[in-house]
């Protein structure tokens, strides 16, 4: 099956409302995973969603995810979050915290982001570079979600 089919299936699945939605979501992701496509990465952001109602299952898309080169993902990354936050505002944040506690995907991020702001600047991506850029000046402690460390 083609990488397109395996994107359409989780699109279909990533509520996972049902057992059966969980296990297309993890099939479909697997399947995927054999043969990942970078181009496919953006398509595969804005798959995350905050009504889903297995979090730890989405985590793997986000763990498969940050399994591509760093620039390619954060590139992607940034290209969708001004519609991702719409869907998905704590994934984004989840997303952005874990690459802040990264100094080396911080710095890229900070560079990528004040590039496209540079060139098509948007309020959303300026703030996330303003935040990088604080973050690589204050790295004493890490980003913490929720009680949780990232």
């Amino acid at each position: 099956m083609k990488e397109n089919s395996w994107i359409t299936i989780l699109v279909a699945n990533k509520l996972m409302r049902s057992a059966e939605e969980v296990t297309a979501f993890e099939n479909a992701l697997a399947e995927f995973a054999k043969h990942p496509e970078s181009e496919h990465l953006a398509d595969l952001h804005l798959i995350l969603d905050d009504r889903c109602q297995q979090p730890e299952v989405m985590f793997s898309l986000i763990h498969f995810l940050e399994s591509f080169e760093m620039e390619q993902q954060l590139q992607a990354f940034i290209r969708v979050i001004p519609q991702l936050i719409v869907v998905a505002s704590d994934w984004t944040r989840i997303l952005h915290s874990r690459i802040l506690n990264d100094e080396v995907a911080c710095r890229l991020y900070r560079n990528l982001l004040h590039s496209i702001n540079a060139h098509s600047p948007h309020f959303i991506r300026q703030l996330l570079e303003e935040s990088a850029a604080y973050r690589l000046t204050h790295q004493d402690s890490p980003i913490e979600l929720a009680g949780q460390v990232h």
